[in-house]
């Protein structure tokens, strides 16, 4: 049994957009997931055609990306834009 077999279709979308989103740390991922970096990239791999996974890995590590808290403005304190839908019955907003 494979992790991504205890999240739906929906979830694995969501993490999957969450981790392409620069501005999205891994503990945000963590937090509601809980899934770890490594864990995020395990499912990447899994689910991305290999340059895509390729072109994504690149942008993490490339300092662009605030994938990772210490990397961010120590003054930005949440995890979502303050304009981002909020989840409502602990069910994901979609746009």
């Amino acid at each position: 049994m494979t992790q991504d077999s205890l999240f739906t279709e929906r979830e694995l979308d969501r993490i999957i957009e969450m981790a392409w989103e620069d501005r999205t740390p891994f503990e945000a991922i963590q937090f509601q997931f809980g899934l770890t970096e490594k864990d995020v990239i395990k499912l990447m791999r899994r689910h991305l055609k290999r340059t895509s996974f390729n072109l994504w890995r690149k942008r993490v590590n490339s300092g662009v990306s605030q994938k990772h808290l210490k990397k961010r403005n120590p003054e930005i304190s949440r995890f979502k834009c303050s304009r981002q839908k909020a989840i409502s019955g602990n069910k994901i907003s979609k746009r």
